[in-house]
């Protein structure tokens, strides 16, 4: 997948252009498997008991706990785009701090916030 404009390679769109194309190029090779993983994660996410906004939540959470920095932009995205506001993140960082501890907090502190900063402000 060729684009014209990269984003500098330590922002928050540059990861999530390469974990799309990361994903496109899995999904060449492994249809059938990547269909069932995506339809599995469709079903999860869908709005049940759980708000859509509330399951991002929870995602961004187990990402920072996971120490994934993928998902953790990948599911802080999800926050915004479901409606969350930034206190509601930073609120889910706290509680991911709680279990995870400082490693935790490290993720929430740099990269959770710059995510924030980036994807509401997408010009600066």
């Amino acid at each position: 997948m060729e684009h014209q404009e990269m984003p500098g390679k330590n922002s928050t769109q540059f990861h999530l252009i390469r974990y799309k194309e990361g994903l496109g190029k899995y999904t060449d090779h492994m249809p059938e498997l990547a269909h069932s993983y995506n339809e599995f994660t469709r079903h999860c996410f869908k709005e049940g008991e759980i708000s859509e906004k509330n399951k991002q939540l929870i995602a961004l959470g187990i990402s920072i706990c996971a120490q994934d920095e993928y998902c953790i932009i990948y599911h802080t995205k999800g926050c915004l785009d479901q409606g969350a506001s930034e206190n509601e993140i930073l609120e889910a960082v706290g509680v991911a701090a709680a279990f995870g501890g400082g490693a935790a907090m490290s993720q929430g502190v740099t990269l959770v916030q710059e995510c924030i900063q980036e994807l509401n402000n997408p010009m600066h």
